[in-house]
């Protein structure tokens, strides 16, 4: 791939993707090169003039009022990285970093932050020669951003804290030389540059939406893989009843699930009433669209709402230059997190719902009572073995965990920073909770999986269609057919990656 150039402007979720997963390349661009250097040498003008700036000639937060010596402004913001660099808990996932990394360095291309390109180009090279900061993953309140998190990366710069080069731990200083690299000495307002903004609960928020537009898909192919294994009927995603409440998403579901039926020799040996008296499915089955589809247009909106963010300057002040060495200060709030913590909080119930639904049908797979004539709890010899029964005991505790998570941390605030901060957003706390239930709903997806492959492999001769095939198959690909009771951890962590993987989505296309 190309190296991407970063203009603070263009940055994509595919984009963002390629740097995080697959290493492409960044740089920064040379139209941003020029507005980085205008917005510099705005500030580098009102430090000459002994201007009043906040962050920049003033302490922080409660202790703005403080004036700082023109001597000492280079250690207020060395200060400022040191004392807020007090995270927390087990450290971000590497990708989780080299998205905050990629993040922060396109926010400061944007020319809107007042510092010197050696500190966006030193962003870009730490990614291209992964050099991964070590950043806690708890201590931030999302108000002036992620504060404690991005001042544990800014801290790596700085050749201080830890960082992560080769699968190795080790000092940031170490880190740096090894892949060649020099750390930066900070000048006026870089310390605070670096660390106002949300690209920690945005780089979690991103890589969490990508599974849940996997998920939400995935979602249509396992259930309608259930839908035939219980003898269920597709009339109830027919494109008339779904025109008439025409959501996005709740038609692009019925469209998916009728697509999964399509050739399905089951359905054909209980079309007709004589075969099958029912005449409607339990809502598990009848109403996927309805719910699948409201998880679809929620992950929809999120995707907008994040994608808004990826291109948006999150730093305090804001520098807006008109000439180099000419322009305005001005202070506002847009490191606040917000936007970000509501989206990620409705993600998170999006995601339950998706949850909740699929540990439904997977009881109706296992239960005697429910599940159309098949085995008990899918065994070969029920009683003597258990078969499924406890996949369906997992779900259940899983979706009853993602029940508390799925709170909103948005609706908490607390005041912080002698009651300056006195509203704050909790966006790191919804992408903390937003990872669990992703990973919480992939599992319980899972447990389906293997129950609805079980339950068609009994309903054999008949053969499910195309594409429910092409599906089963992928899942015995990692979980052979149960014929006797063994432990099935293993299956269903295999058949949680295969869904991860994108592979059993691809049905559908």
């Amino acid at each position: 791939m190309s190296t991407l150039q970063l203009d603070g402007r263009s940055l994509s979720t595919d984009s963002f993707h390629q740097v995080v997963f697959e290493g492409r390349a960044v740089a920064l661009a040379e139209e941003a090169r020029r507005r980085v250097a205008a917005s510099r040498a705005v500030i580098e003008g009102l430090v000459d003039s002994g201007a009043i700036v906040y962050g920049v000639t003033t302490g922080f937060g409660q202790l703005s009022d403080r004036r700082i010596s023109h001597q000492q402004l280079r250690m207020l913001q060395v200060n400022l990285v040191r004392s807020t660099a007090c995270g927390v808990g087990e450290p971000l996932e590497e990708a989780e970093t080299r998205g905050m990394l990629l993040l922060r360095a396109n926010v400061l291309a944007a020319g809107f932050s007042g510092v010197r390109e050696a500190v966006v180009d030193l962003l870009c090279e730490m990614l291209n020669r992964r050099v991964h900061p070590v950043v806690p993953s708890r201590g931030s309140v999302g108000a002036s951003g992620d504060l404690a998190p991005l001042a544990h990366l800014a801290l790596a710069l700085m050749g201080e804290g830890e960082a992560l080069y080769e699968g190795n731990r080790m000092p940031a200083g170490e880190a740096l030389r090894a892949a060649g690299l020099a750390p930066i000495e900070l000048q006026a307002k870089e310390g605070l540059g670096l660390l106002n903004g949300t690209q920690a609960m945005l780089s979690l928020g991103l890589i969490s939406l990508r599974q849940a537009e996997i998920l939400a898909d995935t979602a249509d192919v396992i259930g309608g893989l259930t839908l035939d294994a219980l003898r269920g009927t597709p009339a109830a995603f027919d494109a008339r009843i779904h025109a008439v409440r025409p959501h996005p998403g709740q038609q692009q579901s019925a469209r998916n699930l009728l697509q999964m039926n399509e050739g399905s020799e089951i359905r054909e040996s209980h079309r007709s009433l004589e075969a099958d008296p029912r005449i409607q499915d339990a809502y598990s089955l009848r109403c996927m669209p309805q719910v699948h589809g409201a998880a679809r247009d929620a992950v929809a909106h999120v995707r907008r709402v994040l994608e808004i963010e990826l291109n948006s300057a999150t730093d305090n002040p804001l520098i807006f230059a008109v000439d180099p060495g000419v322009g305005e200060v001005l202070s506002g709030g847009n490191f606040h997190g917000q936007p970000v913590a509501l989206a990620l909080d409705f993600l998170a119930l999006a995601l339950q719902t998706l949850a909740g639904i699929s540990e439904r049908r997977t009881e109706r797979l296992v239960n005697p009572f429910l599940n159309e004539g098949l085995p008990a709890f899918l065994a070969s010899e029920p009683g003597l073995e258990s078969g499924f029964m406890t996949p369906q005991v997992v779900a259940a505790a899983l979706v009853s965990e993602n029940k508390v998570l799925a709170h909103p941390a948005s609706a908490d605030s607390i005041t912080t920073s002698g009651n300056k901060e006195d509203f704050v957003s909790m966006g790191m706390g919804a992408a903390l909770k937003l990872k669990q239930v992703a990973r919480n709903t992939c599992l319980v997806l899972a447990a389906e999986a293997l129950c609805a492959a079980q339950a068609l492999d009994y309903r054999a001769p008949l053969r499910t269609g195309p594409r429910g095939r092409r599906a089963c198959e992928l899942i015995r690909s990692v979980s052979p057919r149960l014929t006797t009771d063994r432990p099935l951890a293993p299956d269903l962590d295999a058949a949680a990656a295969l869904i991860g993987s994108g592979r059993l989505r691809a049905v559908l296309e």
